[in-house]
């Protein structure tokens, strides 16, 4: 997936503090193509104030931009695409002009969105992290692997990713990572992009 290897998963309350959009604005100065507003507790009027700015950086950066669940709200501001859980399907018909990638938990549920029309699917939580606890214990590389197995199109590992972890993700076939605090949480957003993106060259 060249730049687009790196998915940034946003959590507007993993900032320390500060504006969301100054720390996805660092984020693409040093390099993200690939932009994911997830956001879940706000509604569609928020939602969509927050990614219009934010729409406008990815632009600007040649980026792709994600919308999570909402596809009135992805429209309105001219997303890319949109992420959807598995359980909510939504099909390219039902989301005219956008890309559709799926969070999946195991090889069955990718085989279903890649038949669905996704173009990539996240997997996980491959590590175990505080973000992805309530979906369950960590699957781990092997289970990863049976994933990436399954499909033809690209699978993102998420779930407590760091940047020596890269390797091991991508040795079991990972197109590429997610990444929420890993990035928003540093000490320099800019510093853990560029990070990754080595990691991942």
């Amino acid at each position: 997936m060249g730049a687009l290897a790196l998915y940034l998963v946003t959590d507007r309350h993993a900032t320390r503090g500060r504006e969301l959009t100054e720390v996805v604005a660092e984020c693409l100065d040093a390099g993200l193509r690939l932009l994911q507003v997830r956001e879940k507790d706000l509604a569609p009027a928020p939602l969509a104030a927050l990614c219009r700015p934010l729409r406008e950086l990815t632009r600007r950066a040649g980026a792709r931009l994600f919308v999570n669940s909402n596809v009135e709200v992805a429209l309105e501001v001219g997303a890319d695409g949109l992420h959807r859980p598995h359980a909510l399907v939504i099909v390219p018909e039902d989301a005219p002009g956008l890309a559709i990638a799926v969070s999946v938990h195991r090889a069955s549920e990718a085989v279903e969105a890649e038949r669905d029309g996704a173009e990539f699917v996240v997997f996980g939580p491959v590590y175990d992290t505080a973000s992805k606890r309530r979906y369950g214990p960590p699957q781990g590389l092997d289970a990863l692997a049976r994933v990436v197995e399954s499909v033809r199109i690209p699978v993102l590992a998420i779930g407590g990713i760091t940047p020596p972890r890269v390797p091991e993700v991508r040795a079991a076939g990972a197109g590429g990572v997610a990444v929420i605090s890993a990035i928003l949480g540093a000490d320099s957003a800019r510093d853990a992009t560029k990070r990754f993106l080595e990691a991942l060259a």
